[in-house]
């Protein structure tokens, strides 16, 4: 398997054509005020053997060894051997709301995109736990099982939106429910819900649901998004945008559900959190996270990788003392004269 060990100097390459572009500027420069100093037959005859494409090709070479070496600085390596490891892990399912009630914009930019960024934050900070994902309305939907691919768990809640809810509401109790098809009957392990929501249910199932799942070893963890004070919920109608009212023509106030939230989180001796800064709530929540006992996993990965940073330096090194000697004239390939001031 082959990899960087620290990919992030890669993005040092992007300074190669920036470089590039600089000297084509200042070409161009040299060009104009050439220009000025007089005909350019005449400049011509005063510089007989410079040569424009010598500089050209002294520059691209230094590029080139500029992109061996931030790429030896990321250290490629290729794994040499693939054993089974044992590793703790505990099984940690999220569920997020998308009801209409979530875009309400009680909080900046509003509830729904809050509520997926704090969400992909987490799941950066859970990796090395098999994470599930829920989305849950009117109903609750599976968007991916118990799983160690946090690229595509990140893909999922970034398009997470009310349209892929097939009903409307916030049936906190299905969400709940459905974490039994997720978590194994037989695992003896204690597991983790992680419910992020407005918490907009005014149905007691809720509280019965979580204390069900606590008694299968389920903590339910509670996160509230948005505000006591509430907002209207913006809606597409005819294509623009208006707000959603009731039967009366009234706008509906949506309202975070502290109390119901909290509750939740008490029946399944969990916690509950008020989304506001995000850093520290993430620091929170993975904290009580680690107090859950966690089940030895079996995991196939390479334990031996061998790096290969040093062939890209060589290659480097050597382009840059074959840059050097290069002559920038027309008359012979090597200035040798150079020899003499190393």
């Amino acid at each position: 398997m082959f990899r960087f060990e620290e990919g992030f100097y890669l993005y040092l390459i992007i300074f190669v054509p920036i470089l590039l572009g600089l000297f084509y500027f200042l070409v161009q420069w040299k060009k104009r005020r050439l220009q000025k100093f007089g005909d350019s037959e005449v400049v011509e005859r005063l510089l007989p053997e410079w040569s424009l494409n010598r500089e050209w090709l002294k520059t691209s070479m230094f590029s080139f060894a500029l992109i061996l070496m931030f790429i030896a600085l990321a250290n490629p390596q290729w794994g040499t051997r693939k054993q089974k490891v044992k590793a703790k892990s505990a099984d940690i399912v999220i569920a997020l709301d998308i009801s209409q009630s979530m875009l309400a914009t009680d909080i900046s930019p509003n509830r729904m995109e809050k509520a997926k960024r704090f969400t992909s934050q987490l799941i950066k900070n859970l990796k090395g736990e098999r994470l599930g994902l829920i989305f849950f309305a009117g109903s609750a939907y599976l968007q991916m099982p118990l799983t160690a691919d946090y690229a595509a768990t990140e893909l999922f809640i970034k398009s997470a939106n009310p349209r892929q809810a097939g009903t409307q509401g916030t049936v906190i109790a299905d969400a709940i429910n459905l974490t039994k098809n997720i978590f194994s009957n037989d695992n003896p392990y204690q597991k983790a819900l992680i419910l992020i929501t407005d918490g907009e249910n005014h149905e007691s199932e809720a509280i019965v649901a979580a204390k069900e799942a606590a008694k299968d070893g389920t903590f339910v963890f509670c996160i509230g998004v948005g505000s006591q004070e509430g907002s209207a919920v913006p809606i597409i109608q005819n294509g623009r945008e208006v707000y959603k009212k009731d039967k009366q023509g009234n706008p509906v106030l949506s309202k975070l559900n502290v109390t119901l939230l909290q509750d939740i989180a008490d029946a399944a001796n969990g916690q509950f959190y008020l989304l506001d800064d995000g850093f520290s709530l993430t620091r929170k929540i993975v904290n009580d996270l680690a107090k859950i006992e966690k089940q030895e996993v079996e995991q196939r990965s390479f334990t031996d990788y061998n790096s290969y940073f040093q062939y890209f330096l060589i290659i480097a090194f050597l382009t840059l003392l074959f840059e050097y000697f290069i002559s920038n004239k027309k008359t012979g390939l090597f200035d040798f004269n150079k020899w003499f001031n190393l």
